[in-house]
């Protein structure tokens, strides 16, 4: 399963200061306590758990489960019969128990340079309890479901706190997407209750996100659900008096131009009635298998799925990969630089960082606003010693080259980490060589929205790095690599990623829909819980991930599916089929390639194109905006109708030899769409 001893140490592993301190110093020690995991796992996860608080212990074995479809149903359940509170367990805990009330919890850093406070602990706390307080008044109860549509602000993290406090569950959908796509995820997770923002800058562009809300309640009501309460953060149009004291100044840009709607009759607003709400909220305690949050996630059917993860296995997991895979010390400052709208914002900006008593900077802003030293002089200005960031924010600064990072020091930086989607060499090089110093080992880690947290990943100060691998695999996680038949393959291989046993943080469900859950992660290899990506498994145990195998596309890091794209394509009238494929980019990893047949009787233009894109843009969001539409007449097909993708995919990389295509009902049409293709050059 693991290597007998650590291959040779190509590139640097740690300094002696990582090695002597760290948690994990060696390979040897990984070694040990994977093997733990894996043979003991109730005595491994058991020890960790003793680290929090729990209202009632567990009884019976730490996890139980079944992943073979053709036994039963498919379920995961870890620590049964423990109750516990995970808000109580990020604050009270680290509050009281702790004695961190004055660590600072958050450095925010605004979208403008300058625009900037600090929370700690203890304050966030109290603000926690007023929200959950404020969320109880407005008749929100344990088990309900909340949206959350909100920028990167800190009110952000204390509704998602408040929530959980009392046991609602949140569904957080991120700040970027289209007023139908929270309207979808609204309905999906029958929530009661939104809260959002009035706007918020991303760069030099204002983003009115009460409009977008608005018009998202007005679908749902359109469809049958009415949402009549909906709290308002006023970000940018507050008020002096709604300030709360010096922990929420005024924003730094007048903002004439927004325009915020009221209703009266559903709008509240966020600082009115939080003025009177009580600090203190006694936490509800929750069983551990209780629902914690909904997070929804591409579909290859076109319809966003709802992760669900629940309490105490996803709180257990999330803590300890943060401890361990970013080395956490006390005196770190860490700075993770995703969206709280994605799941990595959830685990390693909220939960696993909080959980640790960590100290971390949550960033509202762009890389490269107002220029592309930004990141570099903010991780001087906080003096970051953590920094985990994405290969396409890596490879968009590549581009500037190093003197943009060379202005500033970074000499507090100690490790370095990726997520999203697998890094490119090169891209890793750079981040080696240049912002890290040939210093700083890079912890590129491999996970989904669905494992809740990192599943493949190297550990610093342990593990010898190959630029490009995630490694081996986190503590009680057993990968394997099967072919199409489903057998599994040993030593040096490619094929099938799939995991052979759970972890406490895996998903539960999707909600509201366990047989779609059973299906798209179980019923292809029984036994086994399928990722959907394809793995090369090399001959000192490295596992390298090789992208998606289903209809799935990573753009900038965020998985889109071909099947949502197109549908939004084809809600146009002048659209009667359309299909979508990925096509390399130098720096979102891929861009979206989509060809469209048109009706009868219209004519491709400029304008339908871009009528095209806004369609995307508003349907879905503008991170799925097409990068190239092409005109296709004719689609490859087979004689029973399939659309052949791989050949779409050569001909949006304009390579010819397209392999067997002796199943193609026409293949004249694949020499007219390589007539017809779109300029590609970058």
């Amino acid at each position: 399963m693991l290597p007998d001893k650590a291959p040779d140490e190509d590139v640097f592993c740690g300094s002696a200061d990582l090695k002597r301190d760290a948690h994990v110093a060696s390979f040897e020690k990984y070694k040990e306590l994977y093997m733990k995991s894996i043979e003991t796992p109730d005595e491994f996860w058991g020890d960790i758990a003793k680290d929090f608080f729990w209202k009632t212990k567990h009884s019976g074995q730490f996890l139980d489960y079944n992943f073979d479809v053709t036994k039963g149903e498919i379920f995961v359940k870890c620590m049964e019969g423990a109750t516990t509170n995970i808000c109580y367990n990020l604050l009270d805990r680290n509050v009281h128990d702790r004695k961190l009330g004055d660590r600072v919890a958050f450095f925010w850093e605004g979208n403008d340079p300058g625009d900037d406070l600090t929370v700690t602990y203890r304050e966030l706390l109290q603000r926690v309890c007023q929200f959950a307080n404020v969320l109880k008044s407005q008749g929100v109860k344990k088990g309900d479901r909340v949206s959350i549509y909100m920028p990167m602000v800190l009110e952000l993290v204390v509704a998602m706190l408040a929530c959980v406090r009392i046991g609602a569950v949140h569904s957080i959908v991120f700040a970027g997407f289209s007023a139908e796509s929270l309207c979808e995820r609204i309905l999906d997770s029958e929530c009661s209750l939104l809260v959002t923002a009035d706007g918020f800058y991303r760069g030099d562009k204002l983003i009115n996100l009460k409009l977008l809300a608005d018009e998202a309640l007005q679908k749902c009501r359109d469809k049958g659900l009415l949402i009549n309460r909906c709290i308002v953060l006023k970000h940018l149009s507050k008020e002096p008096e709604e300030i709360l004291g010096s922990q929420s100044p005024p924003t730094k840009r007048s903002c004439p131009d927004l325009q915020v709607p009221w209703n009266p009759d559903v709008d509240l607003c966020w600082h009115a009635l939080l003025r009177g709400a009580s600090d203190e909220c006694e936490p509800e305690w929750c069983e551990s298998e209780d629902p914690l949050f909904i997070l929804y996630t591409s579909g290859s059917t076109g319809k966003p799925k709802g992760v669900l993860h629940t309490v105490s296995g996803y709180m257990l997991y999330t803590a300890t990969t943060f401890k361990l895979v970013f080395d956490h010390q006390p005196d770190d400052v860490y700075w993770c630089t995703a969206d709280i709208g994605w799941i990595t914002g959830h685990s390693y900006i909220t939960y696993g960082p909080l959980a640790n008593g960590a100290t971390s900077v949550l960033f509202e802003g762009l890389p490269t606003f107002p220029n592309e030293s930004r990141m570099w002089e903010i991780v001087d200005k906080y003096r970051v010693t953590k920094l985990y960031t994405a290969p396409t924010a890596i490879r968009l600064l590549m581009k500037f080259g190093s003197e943009p990072v060379k202005k500033y020091k970074r000499e507090s930086l100690k490790i370095l980490g990726t997520v999203g989607e697998p890094i490119n060499p090169e891209a890793w090089q750079w981040y080696y060589n240049v912002v890290g110093d040939k210093r700083c080992p890079i912890v590129d880690t491999f996970w989904q929205t669905e494992t809740g947290g990192h599943v493949l990943t190297p550990l610093p100060a342990a593990t010898p790095l190959k630029p490009g691998s995630a490694t081996f695999p986190f503590f009680g996680v057993v990968p394997a690599i099967l072919n199409e038949s489903g057998e599994e393959l040993e030593g040096p291989s490619e094929g099938y990623l799939v995991f052979k046993q759970p972890w406490p943080g895996v998903m539960r469900t999707v909600y509201g829909n366990h047989p779609r859950f059973e299906t798209i992660y179980f019923k292809k290899f029984p036994g086994y819980y399928v990722t959907g990506d394809g793995c090369r498994r090399d001959k000192d145990g490295y596992y390298w991930i090789t992208g998606r195998i289903d209809d799935m596309l990573n753009v900038s890091g965020h998985l889109l599916s071909t099947a949502e794209v197109e549908s939004a394509l084809v809600e146009h009238k002048a659209v009667a089929e359309a299909a979508v494929v990925g096509r390399p980019h130098p720096v979102k990893g891929e861009s979206l390639y989509c060809f469209v047949s048109l009706t009868n009787g219209v004519t491709f233009t400029c304008t339908l194109e871009a009528e095209l894109k806004k369609q995307v843009r508003e349907k879905i969001g503008a991170i799925a905006t097409p990068d190239y539409i092409q005109n296709a007449p004719g689609l490859p097909k087979t004689r029973s109708g399939k659309i052949m993708r791989r050949v779409l995919r050569k001909i949006a990389c304009d390579e010819h030899d397209l392999g067997d295509i002796s199943t193609l009902a026409d293949s004249s049409v694949v020499q007219q769409l390589f007539q017809n293709r779109c300029s590609t050059a970058v």
